[in-house]
C-alpha cells in the first residue's frame, strides 16, 4: 500500500493527512479515520487510527487519516467537536476529487471523540455510504434514529467510558443494517487488540461497498 502525505483546505485552514491506495489504478472505495480527542494526546497517529488504516489497505480500499484542527501541523484549534465536523465534511470534499477514489463509495469511522464526529456527520452528509464507531459515543442519544445507512459500532466489554447496556439500548433501536460487536475483555484503549477490531472493521467496510 503505498501512502501521500496531503493538505487538505479546510476553510481558512488546512489540514495534515495521509492518504493510502492500494496497488490499482482504482478507483477505489475510501475510508476516513477520525482519530480520539484532540485535547488528550489524539492524533492520526493513535494506535487503533492507524491499525485501521493499515488493514482498510489490505482489503483493497484507500484510507485517510488526517488530524483535526489545532492538532500535529493542521492549522486552526479545537473545535468543541462543531469545529472537527467541517474537518470531516473537508477531508470528503478532497477525497471525492481525487482520481482515484469511487466517491458513492466512501464511509467514515470514527475512534472514541472521533466517533462523534464520525457519526454526527454521517447523520447529516449523504456522502458517507456507511459508518463505524469505535469504543462510541452516540451523542445526542437520538442522532442515528432514522439513519437508515449501513452502521457498525465496536467496543471493549471493560471500557471505562462506555456503559454497554446503555451502548446495546441505543443500538437496538435504530433502523437496520446496524451491527453491534463487543470484544471481551477489551477496555477502552485497545491496547494489544487492534487486530481483531480493525480486520471487522474494515471487513464492514469491504462487505457492504461491495454489496
Amino acid at each position: 500500500m503505498a501512502s501521500d502525505r496531503v493538505e487538505i483546505p479546510c476553510g481558512k485552514i488546512t489540514l495534515e493527512g495521509i492518504i493510502g491506495f492500494p496497488e490499482g489504478n482504482g478507483p477505489f472505495p475510501l475510508v476516513a479515520i477520525c482519530h480520539p480527542h484532540p485535547l488528550y494526546g489524539g492524533s492520526m497517529y493513535n494506535n487503533v487510527v492507524q491499525a485501521i488504516a493499515e488493514k482498510v489497505g489490505k482489503t483493497q480500499m484507500a484510507s485517510l487519516m488526517f488530524n483535526f484542527r489545532g492538532v500535529g501541523r493542521s492549522g486552526g484549534s479545537f473545535g468543541e467537536g462543531v469545529g472537527e465536523r467541517e474537518d470531516l465534511q473537508a477531508v470528503l470534499s478532497y477525497a471525492e476529487s481525487q482520481e482515484k477514489i469511487d466517491p458513492p463509495k466512501m464511509g467514515a469511522c470514527g475512534y472514541s471523540f472521533g466517533s462523534t464526529v464520525a457519526l454526527a456527520v454521517a447523520a447529516a452528509d449523504p456522502r458517507i455510504a456507511g459508518v463505524a464507531g469505535i469504543s462510541p459515543f452516540i451523542e445526542p442519544p437520538h442522532l442515528l434514529d432514522h439513519h437508515t445507512r449501513p452502521k457498525l459500532f465496536v467496543c471493549g466489554s471493560e471500557d471505562e467510558w462506555i456503559d454497554a447496556r446503555k451502548l446495546q439500548a441505543q443500538v437496538e433501536r435504530l433502523p437496520e443494517p446496524k451491527e453491534l460487536v463487543f470484544y471481551p475483555g477489551v477496555d477502552h484503549f485497545w491496547a494489544g487488540n487492534e487486530g481483531p477490531m480493525s480486520e471487522k472493521v474494515a471487513r464492514f467496510f469491504k462487505e457492504f461497498f461491495e454489496s
